[in-house]
């Protein structure tokens, strides 16, 4: 069932001290992929930057360079969009995979027959800053990859350990948390789960990625739907040769189905943070960021 979606992402900066200059990276414009389609777009800035491009960067995302040359004493960014999604094509059909071992060593870069699809997951097979390959992560995942098991249900495994023995926390973690922390303290936010599941796929030689975007949320039973309320969301993707790259998300033990709506994909959280920048000046800021994502009756 396809299923059609209004999103509104707002990020406001407000500064102490007036900010002198600045540079922004943004990873607001969804990515077009083959079952999500961007019906509109808009991408408003206030105060008005002094340069702006926009492009793909380097995992072939959209995304928005800003600068500013003038002084300002905040910096608000609104991105609203319309989306239509299908159903991923890996839910038509039940699948497990070839065994794990199969798809680790067609990956090796020993490999003699490196198809396309291949060599363009082989760097997501190594660490990243945000992620380290860890024996301690290869540890973890061990009872979820066991001999000769099939690797989507063997990820299916380890994706519904985590979301068992992990207690999702918005307190515990920071943007800066590694991954071993999160293992320890056993609690974290919806991109330490997927930066952890990350990391134990990569520690037995599979390829996966980061993948940013939004989920939708529905409120208590009786509830107004309340602008704001829902937040960006991440999870991981799986390549496995022949199908391609599966979605799996940690924090709510499913794959990724039409409600959850990609906005970009790279080697963790660095990679597609919606803003991320440098600013000269400024002093201290507060932060406000809100999402809706609302459904809309399709044809309207």
């Amino acid at each position: 069932m396809n299923m059609r979606y209004h999103v509104l992402h707002t990020t406001e900066y407000h500064y102490s001290q007036p900010v002198q200059t600045a540079r922004h990276l943004l990873h607001l414009v969804p990515r077009p992929v083959p079952w999500q389609m961007l019906e509109r777009q808009a991408l408003r800035i206030d105060p008005e930057p002094t340069t702006r491009a926009h492009g793909i960067d380097m995992f072939g995302n959209p995304a928005d360079r800003i600068e500013f040359a003038a002084s300002h004493d905040h910096l608000h960014v609104e991105s609203e969009q319309t989306l239509t999604l299908a159903p991923r094509p890996w839910l038509a059909t039940p699948i497990d995979g070839p065994a794990w071992e199969k798809v680790r060593d067609a990956l090796d870069y020993r490999a003699t027959a490196l198809g396309e699809a291949i060599a363009g997951a082989q760097h997501m097979r190594f660490e990243s800053p945000g992620v380290r390959v860890k024996r301690e992560l290869e540890d973890y995942a061990a009872p979820s990859f066991v001999a000769g098991r099939p690797v989507i249900d063997a990820a299916r495994d380890l994706m519904r350990r985590i979301h068992t023995e992990f207690r999702y926390d918005p307190e515990a973690t920071r943007v800066g948390t590694s991954v071993l922390e999160v293992l320890e303290m056993k609690r974290g936010v919806c991109q330490d789960f997927a930066h952890l599941m990350i990391g134990c796929l990569r520690s037995l030689g599979l390829a996966a990625r980061y993948v940013s975007g939004y989920l939708r949320t529905d409120p208590p039973p009786g509830q107004p739907r309340l602008t704001g309320s829902d937040a960006s969301h991440a999870w991981v993707a799986l390549f496995v040769p022949e199908l391609g790259w599966i979605e799996l998300d940690p924090t709510n033990d499913c794959l990724a189905d039409e409600n959850h709506l990609v906005l970009a994909w790279g080697r963790d959280f660095g990679d597609v943070s919606p803003i991320r920048g440098v600013i000269q000046g400024g002093g201290e800021h507060t932060l406000k960021v809100g999402v809706t994502v609302t459904p809309v009756e399709l044809g309207k």
